[in-house]
């Protein structure tokens, strides 16, 4: 059974991902659908303190399918992070008679998401939108798949260089507390090996392999490093190998927000569509404060709370193949 809710706002908080502009869409068109009224809220949480909104229509999400980025902005706001400051964008949403929310991104949005609704009892729903895949309770976040593709495009350029000239490429890829993008990209751009901070590997096993790796005939190798892994920064690891294996020759690459960026592929386009409509038809059967996700290809509800402090299980079959597809 529908809820009474008539009026919805939609924001994207935190670190940008390639398909949030496809969610938006899918909520805006969703919600009028419904005959519900619609309103953007501009650079996250900051835009509910400072009245930043904006309303939206099917028109008004024209054109951003194919967009990275946010067309509604982002931001960190530190004075959400108060229970003052949740009170105040509460206030805001009663006087624009925004009656619930849907918040696009990561862990850090879906805490404050989290407490609004404790606190105030605002109706939200949360959208997973971060590159990194570590949110608990879907298989696959907005921006993830788009992230991987351009790490692996990237990874394939540098590996014609790493061919030409012998030497060594450590790549760092995003990932302060997950490896997903690396492990991912690692296999997809066959790597010689991963570095990621839920295996915590380590310079001996790194020298290792790789020496096992020269005494088998390779000139060149590529080394993906999650910007998490405990095994020292990559610079310090490539210096290291260079010290302790002299026979190599070592190059640095940091991807950076390269990966954040560009078109979404086809798979973002389509699970931010499928989240988006999925949001809003949670909140018209009455539900809140629970996360919209995909599991085995249908969607899931999760608790915001949950989806906040449980952490994702790496696939240990995945780290298997790695292990065999890279000596």
């Amino acid at each position: 059974m529908s809820t009474s809710i008539n009026h919805i706002g939609v924001l994207t908080s935190g670190g940008d991902a390639p398909g949030m502009n496809a969610a938006v869409r899918a909520v805006v068109r969703c919600a009028i659908f419904h005959d519900m009224k619609v309103t953007g809220i501009v650079e996250g949480y900051t835009g509910l303190l400072t009245n930043t909104l904006r309303p939206l229509n099917t028109r008004s999400v024209s054109n951003i399918i194919n967009q990275g980025g946010t067309f509604l902005k982002s931001s960190r706001c530190m004075e959400f992070y108060e229970e003052a400051g949740r009170a105040k964008a509460a206030e805001k949403l009663h006087q624009e008679g925004i009656q619930a929310l849907v918040v696009i991104g990561g862990d850090g949005t879906f805490t404050g998401a989290t407490l609004l609704a404790r606190e105030q009892k605002i109706p939200v729903v949360g959208i997973p939108g971060t590159i990194d895949n570590d949110i608990y309770g879907t298989d696959f976040t907005i921006g993830f798949d788009t992230a991987i593709n351009t790490a692996v495009e990237a990874v394939d350029k540098i590996r014609d260089t790493a061919t030409s000239h012998n030497r060594l490429f450590f790549i760092e890829v995003m990932g302060r507390d997950a490896g997903y993008i690396a492990l991912h990209a690692g296999i997809g751009a066959g790597s010689e090996e991963i570095l990621i901070p839920e295996q915590h590997r380590g310079l001996d096993y790194l020298l290792d392999s790789l020496d096992r790796s020269n005494r088998a005939g390779k000139t060149s190798s590529i080394v993906i490093v999650a910007e998490g892994d405990k095994s020292n920064s990559v610079l310090e690891l490539a210096k290291s190998v260079e010290e302790k294996l002299p026979e190599y020759s070592a190059r640095v690459t940091i991807l950076g927000h390269l990966q954040r960026g560009g078109r979404p592929t086809c798979f973002d386009r389509v699970l931010a569509s499928r989240l988006g409509v999925a949001a809003v038809d949670t909140l018209r059967t009455g539900s809140s404060g629970v996360m919209v996700g995909l599991r085995d290809n249908r969607i899931s509800l999760t608790g915001l709370e949950k989806a906040c402090k449980e952490t994702p299980d790496m696939d240990p079959e995945l780290i298997r193949v790695s292990n065999i597809v890279s000596i």
